[in-house]
């Protein structure tokens, strides 16, 4: 994965315009990405956060567990998946199609 930024960076707009012509189409694009890349994450920390899921319902026999503790801090530290979709639609790395400008033809 390539290094993106964790924080807020300044967009020019015109540069989300250039690959669909569109702002608002380059958005709802990003967006969708956007969903994919946080479903995926969340269904990976689920199933990493699964192997320490205990039956114990008694809170005092609950224990920390250091690891599961630095596996939630690495995906706490990960960039948004807003962020890893806008690099991903810059860098020219997701496919997209347009249905009704298919049907169109």
């Amino acid at each position: 994965m390539a290094q993106v930024p964790a924080s807020i960076v300044t967009r020019n707009m015109a540069d989300f315009a250039d690959e669909t012509g569109n702002v608002y189409e380059s958005v709802a694009i990003i967006s969708k990405r956007a969903n994919q890349i946080s479903v995926k994450i969340k269904e990976e920390l689920n199933s990493k956060l699964a192997e320490f899921a205990t039956t114990v319902d008694n809170l005092e026999e609950v224990f920390e567990n250091r690891e599961q503790i630095e596996i939630s801090k690495y995906y706490e530290r990960m960039p948004k998946p807003t962020n890893l979709a806008v690099e991903e639609f810059l860098e020219g790395k997701i496919f997209y199609r347009m249905p009704d400008e298919e049907e169109a033809e």
